[in-house]
């Protein structure tokens, strides 16, 4: 993507699903620039500026508490802000004609979520759990690209992985059977815990039965019944408050790839 192609993009991505009266959330660091006490400021796009350079984004940027199932953006709504996920975990989706629900997607704490290459918001995303962003509008950012092309190279770096996580879904629910898609996903979400430097081997599901499902393309009764299976087999542990431990990450990708 050109650089006048990720500010086209940037430029259609938009309004809020939030209400958008809402009080910003507070800072609990009590700091100045809370963006260079972020706790995930080197997962974000904000990764790729200076301290100098991050209270200018410090200007730009509202701070928001979204409650769990809240919406956060409407497909075909315009774009007018983008995102920065700071806590909790978001999920995209898409409404097909007849009604049904296809996730598409689940974002953690240092994701970026907004972009879109039209003027309308091309899917939907809710809370799953409570949420906390930064909202930065539309104009403002742009005007940011303008003065720090390091930061159009960071956001175009995260679109580049969407793309690749778009990619990886594709297989998922084309070519694996439903203990493969389980195993998959559960192995996607060791990965990411481990990228922000949380136990890979003991992750947290925030997510329901329901929402697995409609991501993998299995109803919630398969997804529940293939987690019983991989349990009884000892291939994970079922822990509470949605902990699922994954004691053989190996034997896990072996029955993710199917063999």
């Amino acid at each position: 993507m050109t650089k006048g192609g990720t500010k086209e993009a940037l430029g259609r991505a938009g309004r809020s699903g939030i209400d958008l009266t809402a009080a910003p959330a507070p800072n609990p660091l009590g700091t100045s620039n809370p963006c260079a006490a972020c706790s995930v400021r080197d997962l974000s796009l904000c990764g790729a500026l200076s301290e100098a350079e991050l209270s200018r984004l410090e200007k730009i940027v509202t701070r928001l508490t979204v409650e769990p199932h809240a919406p956060i953006i409407d497909e075909s709504e315009p774009a007018r802000y983008l995102f920065n996920l700071t806590g909790g975990v978001v999920k995209l989706y898409k409404l097909l004609p007849d009604g049904r629900r296809q996730i598409t997607g689940f974002l953690y704490e240092g994701d970026f979520l907004g972009i879109a290459m039209n003027d309308t918001y091309a899917y939907s995303a809710e809370a799953v759990n409570q949420v906390s962003l930064c909202r930065f509008p539309r104009s403002d950012l742009e005007k940011l690209l303008d003065e720090f092309p390091h930061l159009e190279k960071r956001l175009l770096g995260m679109a580049s992985n969407e793309l690749v996580q778009a990619q990886d879904q594709m297989v998922l629910l084309g070519r694996k059977t439903a203990k493969e898609k389980v195993c998959s996903f559960l192995l996607l979400l060791s990965r990411r815990a481990s990228e922000r430097g949380a136990d890979g081997s003991a992750i947290h599901l925030a997510m329901s039965r329901a929402d697995i499902g409609d991501y993998l393309g299995l109803t919630t009764e398969t997804v529940s019944r293939t987690f019983t299976t991989l349990k009884s087999n000892g291939v994970i542990q079922l822990r509470e408050a949605g902990v699922v431990v994954l004691p053989d990450l190996e034997q896990l990708e072996e029955l993710a790839e199917g063999t």
